[in-house]
């Protein structure tokens, strides 16, 4: 056992390796199958412990760069998601006992991470198998069977691998058809170009103003920021005026390129549909807006057009928690944990579905954190939008991997929309990426520059953002079942064995 528990920590501090900024990929399919050995056989209770053991080395690696807001925020959330993984442990020891097991095990997995993501207070996403996919065989699944199914299909081949490991002594030719079974599968997307049906081009320009200082500190620079941006368009104006630079469609600029509120500044107001005029074409800026009740802030992206001035929004839809917004903050509020005391005000949920309309097309608009979850990509992407733009600040993280992991999982985006996507960071990282994945231009971080990217435009919905959500429901249905009838039919045979030896 304590042989064990050291080999689900260190296996789960792997799996943590295995995203950016490392991105020692090769470890995950080995991490998870070595969780799988682990646990086989074991009770749900050692399954639970082996389980958190795991989850604690992968969440303090990954969420390592978390401590630049603090070791106890770090420590803290890296131990609360421990539980999950608690959870997910019990349930593979469950269903290890069963015939099938690689693929209930695959179930489970997926349906802890489903629920992971979604409860409590939306959840974490942050750490999904899928979101480490890039740059391996697993990511040509993403446009078939999105993020959800490229998760399940990494622990399903674990579990095939292991148990074609562990029969190969006894069922050799089983074992190695399953064995050659599961290379196909990984190795057959490869066979099947990645393409996106293009129905039009667009011409965006991205605007990274950089922080000054450091580069951590926004707040303390944020009217810099807002003028870096403005200065750096108009710049660009210039450029695209002397045949330098092809005219752009629209501008894009990243969260926070103003934390004040336009509608209440006047003078920032003033410039940014001045900027807008000088440019020619609508600019998407990221702002911080006060609703009507003060003791709120809104995280919206807005687009200002050159002649109507500020029209369309786009609202943050999953804000922080402890980040952007302290839950129950009459109880959370009293502590001095992290950086809490510079949360003044909670920060609301948006509620739109629907992308915006830039430049007579439809764009699907992302905030940050919210470009790791599943239904603000898939709202507004089924219901037109041609082209996803992710708004970023990460300025606090700059100096971390943080920067990196999300930059990856908008490259899973791409893939799992079959849409370019244009990341708007306001030091770091900012670039197009085409829809099979590929980085096709980038500004270094820490940098203040622009690009102008011509991009195609598609309609087309991808398999994964029909079925995606589907998976994850589902596989949260077959985990419970497989669960409950590994648990029903472990008594079952108990009852029978005592039975046998109260007769004899």
């Amino acid at each position: 056992m304590p042989l064990r528990l050291l080999l689900t920590l260190l296996s789960g501090i792997g799996l943590g390796l295995a995203f950016e900024p490392l991105g020692f990929v090769i470890l995950m399919p080995v991490a998870i199958a070595v969780l799988l050995w682990c646990v086989r056989g074991r009770s749900i209770r050692g399954g639970a412990i082996m389980g958190a053991c795991f989850g604690i080395g992968n969440m303090a690696a990954l969420l390592f760069w978390l401590r630049v807001i603090g070791t106890d925020a770090w420590l803290a959330l890296s131990l609360f998601e421990a539980l999950y993984f608690a959870l997910a442990g019990a349930g593979l020891a469950a269903v290890s006992r069963l015939r099938l097991w690689p693929l209930w095990s695959a179930c489970v997995w997926v349906g802890v991470e489903t629920f992971r993501g979604d409860w409590p207070m939306s959840g974490l996403t942050w750490g999904r198998l899928a979101f480490a996919s890039i740059d391996t065989p697993f990511e040509r699944w993403l446009p078939w069977v999105g993020a959800n199914g490229v998760s399940l299909l990494i622990v399903l081949t674990s579990g095939c691998v292991l148990w074609g490991l562990l029969e190969l002594p006894q069922r050799r030719m089983l074992a190695a058809a399953t064995l050659a079974l599961t290379a196909g599968t990984v190795i057959l997307p490869w066979l099947i170009p990645v393409h996106a049906q293009s129905d039009g081009k667009r011409t965006v320009a991205v605007v990274q103003g950089n922080v000054p200082g450091s580069g951590e500190d926004l707040i303390a620079y944020h009217r810099e920021v807002t003028a870096s941006h403005m200065s750096a368009t108009r710049e660009l104006a210039a450029e695209v005026a002397a045949g330098r630079e092809p005219e752009p469609d629209f501008v894009l600029w990243p969260e926070n390129s103003t934390a004040v509120d336009p509608f209440r500044d006047a003078a920032v107001h003033e410039s940014l549909v001045a900027t807008s005029a000088a440019i020619g074409v609508p600019i998407l800026v990221g702002a911080i807006v006060d609703p009507a009740d003060d003791t709120k802030v809104l995280n919206q992206g807005i687009v200002y057009d050159p002649e109507t001035g500020a029209g369309d929004r786009y609202t943050k839809r999953h804000p922080v928690p402890f980040g952007e917004y302290i839950p129950y903050r009459d109880f959370f509020g009293k502590f001095s944990f992290g950086r809490l005391e510079q949360i003044p005000r909670d920060m609301l949920s948006g509620t739109r579905r629907e992308p915006l309309r830039i430049a007579d097309t439809e764009i699907a608009d992302v905030i940050c954190f919210d470009i790791s979850y599943d239904d603000t990509i898939i709202d507004q992407v089924t219901r037109g939008g041609r082209l996803l733009v992710v708004q970023t600040s990460n300025a606090m993280f700059i100096h971390t991997g943080q920067i990196e992991q999300q930059f990856a999982i908008s490259r899973v985006r791409a893939l799992e929309t079959g849409r370019t996507v244009a990341v708007a960071a306001v030091n770091g990282r900012s670039g197009v990426i085409g829809p099979d994945g590929d980085v096709i231009s980038a500004i270094e971080p820490r940098t203040r520059n622009t690009l102008v990217q011509k991009v195609e435009l598609s309609s087309e919905i991808t398999l994964a953002m029909r079925i995606g959500p589907w998976v994850g429901r589902l596989s949260v249905l077959l985990g419970l079942a497989a669960c409950a009838w590994a648990i029903l039919s472990y008594r079952l045979q108990s009852q029978r064995w005592e039975k046998q030896g109260e007769e004899s």
